[in-house]
C-alpha cells in the first residue's frame, strides 16, 4: 500500500516565461510522505516565449514522468485528464487618460442604452399616467417618480450585479460571474481538445 499514490491534475496553474513546471504544481498527489515529496519535485515542461498563453499538460505526460523516475509505483489517477497551464506575461500599465477615456467611454454608452430602452417602451408616458392616476393630476415632468425610479435603477443593478466598485456585497456569485465561468469551462474544455487533437489516419490509406 505504501507504494501506491493518487494523482489528481490541477484544472489550471498560472506559470510565467521561464519557469518549470512540476508534477507537484500540475497535480495534487496523495501517498506516502516521502514519495510525494520526491514526485512533487519532478520537472513536467518548461515554459518560454514561444508557448504564447496556454499549454495543455494532460495527464500521459505527469505518469510518463513518475514512472520514469520510479517505475515500480502504482499510480492511481482521478479525476480529470489535462490541466491548463496559463503563461503570464508582464502587463503593461494603462496610463491615467486612457483609463479615464475607456471609462467614460462606457460610461456614455451604458447611459444612451438606458436612455434609449426607456424611450422604446415609452417610460415617460407610463410615469406621467401613474402620476395622474395617484394625485388626479397630469403633470408632464413627474420628478416624484422619475427621480426615485432613477436610484432604484442604480440600487436595483448594483444589487444584481453584487459589487460596489471592487466590494463585493456578498458571498453569492452575480449572474455575470455565472455566466463568465461556464464561457471559461467550455473555453478551457475546447482549447484541451483542440491541444491534445491527434492525427486520425484513414484506413485505406495504409
Amino acid at each position: 500500500m505504501e507504494r501506491r499514490i493518487f494523482i489528481r491534475l490541477r484544472h489550471r496553474v498560472l506559470a510565467h516565461p521561464g519557469d518549470i513546471i512540476t508534477v507537484g504544481h500540475a497535480a495534487q498527489i496523495e501517498g506516502q510522505h516521502q514519495l510525494k515529496k520526491r514526485l512533487s519535485a519532478l520537472p513536467l515542461y518548461q515554459v518560454s516565449k514561444k508557448d504564447k498563453n496556454i499549454v495543455i499538460l494532460d495527464i500521459i505526460k505527469v505518469l510518463k514522468a513518475i514512472h520514469k523516475a520510479d517505475p515500480t509505483l502504482d499510480v492511481q489517477t482521478v479525476g480529470g485528464a489535462e490541466t491548463i497551464v496559463e503563461i503570464q506575461y508582464k502587463k503593461r500599465r494603462l496610463s491615467g487618460v486612457l483609463f479615464i477615456g475607456v471609462w467614460m467611454l462606457l460610461f456614455i454608452g451604458s447611459c444612451l442604452a438606458i436612455m434609449n430602452f426607456h424611450e422604446d417602451v415609452s417610460m415617460r408616458d407610463v410615469h406621467i399616467a401613474l402620476y395622474e392616476m395617484i394625485t388626479g393630476e397630469r403633470n408632464e415632468y413627474p420628478y416624484l417618480l422619475q427621480i426615485p425610479y432613477s436610484i432604484g435603477l442604480g440600487l436595483g443593478m448594483i444589487i444584481f450585479f453584487n459589487h460596489v466598485f471592487k466590494k463585493r456585497l456578498n458571498e453569492e456569485p452575480s449572474p455575470l460571474e455565472v455566466e463568465m465561468f461556464n464561457y471559461q469551462l467550455d473555453l478551457d474544455e475546447y482549447v484541451a481538445m483542440n491541444e491534445n487533437q491527434e492525427t486520425t489516419k484513414d484506413l485505406h490509406d495504409r
